[in-house]
């Protein structure tokens, strides 16, 4: 049997473990029973498994019976803290938590490339490393598995690393999408407090009031988005939290807003961060305030590697037909802490279509929407992948 038949063959339990995750959705770094579905899914294959210890990861090992390079697979586990409304019958049972991302089908992907690639063990030459990962919906699990020693699992540093993600709009379901390149922005924050001296609303000239200038900061910062940064690589700021003062008639002592500050090189990272905090510190000057500015450097940009981009795309299409692969003429804005993998090991990250069948990718709910439904039926396919990449990898001459 190929590995798609094979992969067909189980997709019902992948299904049903899919929709096990669902209904108890966990967020962050401390994901116990998503870890227990997990173990409980490996259990009995022939992989090494080692549990994290400073987050609930998994990372798993096959050894084939041949020496070889190593790769890795990487599915993360973490949900949203998100209200579910999509009114399916396997809806998350947990209040405010939800896999609006589509994480719990990575996971379920990724459980079934290794039970796929596990089954053919004898003949494979190299190892594979599983990344069952928490925490990446801002918390940066990719990173402290890292620290962990997820890389060194296999002995060896892997030689490619492939992750895919699912999406609920966009393309249709079993569309797959990639680019060379820059594929996710860096996303980072940018955090003002504005101090100045208040007093009674009537009379501002005997105050120092830190409103009109924290609101010259929010617009300043929209001027240096369209004045220093080239439009072809670009940088976006948005102001997503602003707060000052409790009454009409008091003119507080400060003001604080929030940015998240989203670019897609390093180069222009380096430079908003610079620039902003420079910004708003001389523009509290000119009014005679002071303005605290911390950046906090968030997920690095996601590059893909420009020849692991045209294997999975090869790849891909000898699987599926050139029709269901497309090329992004753009990045996404989001951000992935993948990037923090790809950093240190060459590789692609790919996106999946997941739209349900008879719903338009173009109007359906994004992910991260509470009402954003992914397709089961794109299970097999993604288990598929991500088993035929690494695969082909090990096989392919050094």
């Amino acid at each position: 049997m190929t590995v798609h038949e094979d992969a067909v063959a189980i997709a019902d339990d992948l299904a049903q473990l899919r929709r096990r995750i669902h209904r108890e959705p966990e967020i962050g770094l401390d994901l116990p029973r998503t870890q227990e579905k997990v173990l409980a899914a490996l259990d009995g294959l022939p992989l090494q498994v080692t549990p994290g210890r400073a987050l609930s990861s998994v990372t798993a090992v096959l050894r084939g019976s041949r020496p070889g390079a190593a790769v890795l697979l990487r599915g993360d586990m973490d949900a949203l803290p998100v209200t579910e409304r999509t009114g399916l019958d396997y809806s998350s049972g947990i209040a405010g938590a939800m896999h609006a991302c589509g994480h719990d089908l990575h996971t379920a992907m990724l459980a079934g490339a290794a039970r796929v690639l596990a089954a053919r063990q004898d003949g494979l030459a190299g190892n594979v490393i599983f990344m069952f990962q928490p925490g990446e919906e801002g918390f940066g699990g990719a990173r402290l598995m890292i620290d962990e020693g997820v890389l060194d699992a296999a002995g060896e540093r892997p030689t490619a690393a492939y992750a895919l993600h699912v999406a609920s709009s966009d393309w249709p379901a079993g569309v797959l999408a990639t680019r060379p390149g820059t594929i996710m922005a860096a996303a980072d924050v940018l955090e003002v407090t504005v101090r100045g001296h208040g007093g009674h609303a009537s009379r501002p000239y005997l105050t120092k009031d830190p409103i009109p200038v924290a609101c010259e900061m929010v617009t300043a910062l929209q001027t240096l988005v369209t004045r220093r940064f080239d439009v072809f690589d670009p940088v976006v700021v948005t102001v997503g939290s602003f707060h000052a003062g409790t009454a009409d008639n008091v003119i507080p002592d400060e003001a604080r807003f929030l940015a998240t500050v989203r670019s897609f090189s390093a180069a222009a990272r380096d430079t908003v961060k610079e620039a902003s905090i420079r910004l708003v510190a001389d523009i509290a000057s000119a009014h005679g305030l002071h303005a605290e500015a911390v950046y906090t450097d968030g997920y690095p940009v996601t590059v893909n590697d420009t020849a692991q981009v045209a294997f999975a795309r090869q790849t891909a299409a000898e699987l599926f037909g050139d029709e269901r692969f497309t090329a992004m003429a753009n990045p996404l804005t989001g951000a992935e802490d993948f990037s923090f993998v790809l950093d240190q090991v060459p590789g692609a990250f790919i996106m999946m279509g997941a739209c349900p069948a008879g719903t338009d990718p173009i109007s359906a709910p994004t992910n991260h929407a509470a009402d954003a439904v992914f397709d089961d039926s794109v299970l097999a396919d993604g288990a598929t992948l991500l088993a035929e990449l690494a695969l082909r990898h090990l096989a392919a001459p050094a």
